[in-house]
């Protein structure tokens, strides 16, 4: 099997390019060449990262901190 066709297979399950290119032994761009061709734009993980729940506040995490460490104290 060609090093496209895998590099077909992984774009479609889904994975990003710095990690196809690291699986393949190949450059980022030869992946980015081949994502391009099947028109599928670039992956980019912190864009398309979307958390399930909000994340806590600083006043929120010292009070979950506070509440570890003493129940740490007590054990």
């Amino acid at each position: 099997m060609k090093n496209r066709d895998v590099i077909v297979a992984l774009v479609r399950d889904g994975h990003s390019d710095a990690s196809i290119a690291l699986r393949l032994g190949c450059d980022r761009s030869t992946v980015g060449k081949v994502r391009r061709s099947l028109g599928k734009g670039t992956v980019r993980r912190v864009d398309e990262y979307r958390p399930e729940r909000m994340p806590t506040s600083p006043a929120q995490q010292a009070a979950n901190r506070d509440r570890l460490l003493a129940a740490l104290r007590a054990a």
